[in-house]
C-alpha cells in the first residue's frame, strides 16, 4: 500500500512538472496551435500548419525554421523582421514568404488581438522553432 502511494505521488509530481513546462512553452501573449503535420511527396519533408495568435504588444522571439514558412495574416496588423531585411507590416489577407534558416521576429502592432496562419515546409524529425543564438 505504501509502495503505491509513493508511486501515486511521484506521478502526480511528474505530470505537475510536465504540465508547467508546456505552460512555459508557450510565450507570455502568443498563442500556437497545431493544425496539420503531414508527408509530402518530397523525401525527408513534412508540410505543417499552425495558427498563431498574438495579444496585443505581444512579440514571438528571435528564431528560425528548418525550412520555408508562408505566413498568412488572419485577422490585425502583424510586423516582420528578418534578418538582413527592412521589416514589414502585414494586415489581415496579406502574406509574406520567409526563407529557410532566416532569423526573424513577428510582433503584434496592432490594438487587438492578431493571428496569423503559417504553413510550412520543412525537414522531418527536426523542431519546427529554433531559437536564434
Amino acid at each position: 500500500m505504501k509502495t503505491t502511494s509513493i508511486i501515486a505521488a511521484t506521478l502526480l509530481i511528474v505530470g505537475g512538472g510536465l504540465t508547467l513546462q508546456a505552460a512555459h512553452a508557450q510565450q507570455h501573449g502568443l498563442q500556437r496551435t497545431d493544425l496539420l503535420q503531414n508527408d509530402i511527396s518530397v523525401p525527408g519533408r513534412e508540410v505543417v500548419q499552425v495558427r498563431v495568435d498574438l495579444e496585443p504588444g505581444a512579440v514571438s522571439i528571435k528564431h528560425s525554421h528548418p525550412g520555408e514558412e508562408v505566413a498568412y495574416v488572419l485577422e490585425g496588423s502583424l510586423e516582420y523582421q528578418l534578418d538582413g531585411r527592412k521589416s514589414v507590416t502585414l494586415k489581415a489577407g496579406e502574406t509574406l514568404f520567409i526563407p529557410a534558416g532566416v532569423n526573424h521576429v513577428a510582433r503584434n502592432v496592432g490594438s487587438g488581438k492578431a493571428s496569423e496562419l503559417a504553413t510550412y515546409i520543412v525537414k522531418k524529425a527536426t523542431p519546427l522553432v529554433v531559437p536564434a543564438k
